[in-house]
């Protein structure tokens, strides 16, 4: 069995496109065996956005003073 890799895009009819330079490597009436992979976001990611979310929820403009004072340069 061979495998060649590529990257591509779902139409929105669904079809997937399959580079020229890649279809012509498979012979013609070939049986093929595909197996689709794609990004999804993980755990970590998904905590990590409701954390922020959770976080500047809670911010309010006054907390900018912070902010205002790590920028000015030292007085030392």
């Amino acid at each position: 069995m061979k495998a060649v890799e590529f990257k591509s895009t779902v139409a929105s009819n669904g079809q997937i496109s399959v580079p020229a330079e890649v279809a012509h490597q498979i012979p013609a009436g070939e049986q093929l065996h595909i197996v689709v992979l794609w990004e999804t976001p993980t755990i970590d990611d998904a905590w990590g956005a409701l954390g922020r979310q959770r976080f500047e929820a809670a911010y309010a403009p006054e907390d900018s003073v912070y902010e205002q004072l790590m920028d000015e340069p030292s007085t030392r």
